[in-house]
């Protein structure tokens, strides 16, 4: 789309200028280091010892072949969530309080997974890319705009105007652009589920973990309600980052017979909070239109 946008304009010589530009974009771009992102979501690193979840994240870390086991935050957030940052050299992997309260060890497992296969499979940096591409095509079509507006003045005065089929692919790339790059979100998100259902060998741990979350997810009319909940409104699917939740617990039942690891043994005990219980350590944060914890 890139390619095809700067080539309508300038031809050879626009598409080898945005080449340039998005290589040096990418090569000098500050590499923002994983622990400055969990500081900004105000996580608590779990020492690397014998606990639960330490102890999963070796397992996890030393079945995925990652070249370096990464660091796992606890955010004092009771919504359910995780996430993966940084590069396969120097990953981060963060969770929730509140994944922590309501899921059990296993399901745990199956996200934490999930989570590693990111950091393994270099998601972060692959859709880092495709946002770059998505940003410099939104610029482009700013540009379109000028060049509509020259063909209008270039019309009153006889001049020559620039192919209106160009400008239409310029105003419309980011459009396009951002619905493949949504696409390309929901295939890597396939392709975690199904590594992480091979690195833990229960593909139905994932499975049930998915359905909880979703069950949290919500309604819209309830991000009306006073005061406003903490919930994660379900979007249309094209515009979903994340694949519909019965076809992903779908895909992961196809693979229950055939994992390609032991299961891990999971023993369920008591899990300890690891960022307090008391309103002093779930300190609210402010987010449009209301309060999240």
């Amino acid at each position: 789309m890139l390619g095809l946008a700067t080539w309508l304009v300038w031809g050879p010589i626009g598409l080898a200028i945005a080449i340039f530009a998005i290589g040096a974009t990418l090569s000098l771009a500050p590499r923002v280091p994983a622990s400055a992102i969990m500081k900004l979501y105000r996580g608590t690193i779990v020492a690397p010892d014998n606990s639960q979840l330490s102890s999963l994240v070796d397992v996890l870390a030393w079945r995925a072949q990652v070249a370096q086991r990464p660091a796992l935050y606890v955010i004092p957030s009771m919504t359910l969530n995780a996430f993966a940052t940084g590069t396969s050299e120097s990953a981060a992997i963060a969770v929730t309080e509140g994944l922590l309260r309501r899921l059990t060890l296993r399901e745990i497992a199956g996200v934490l997974a999930h989570e590693m296969s990111h950091v393994r499979n270099n998601d972060v940096w692959v859709m880092g890319f495709a946002d770059l591409i998505t940003r410099f095509l939104q610029m482009m079509s700013y540009l379109a705009l000028g060049l509509a507006l020259f063909n209008i003045v270039a019309t009153f005065t006889q001049d020559e105007t620039i192919p209106w089929a160009a400008i239409l692919v310029l105003y419309l790339a980011p459009a396009l652009s951002s619905g493949l790059q949504l696409g390309l979100s929901r295939a890597r998100e396939f392709d975690a589920d199904a590594d992480a259902a091979r690195l833990t060998g229960d593909p139905l741990g994932l499975a049930s973990a998915l359905r909880r979350l979703e069950t949290s997810t919500g309604r819209f009319w309830e991000d009306l309600m006073f005061p406003v909940p903490a919930r994660r409104v379900p979007l249309p699917s094209l515009l979903r980052t994340h694949p519909d939740t019965e076809d992903r617990v779908r895909r992961l039942l196809e693979l229950t017979g055939d994992p390609a690891h032991e299961p891990i043994v999971i023993v369920e005990q008591p899990m300890v909070s690891l960022v307090g219980y008391g309103p002093g350590d779930m300190r609210p944060r402010y987010r449009w239109p209301g309060l999240w914890y």
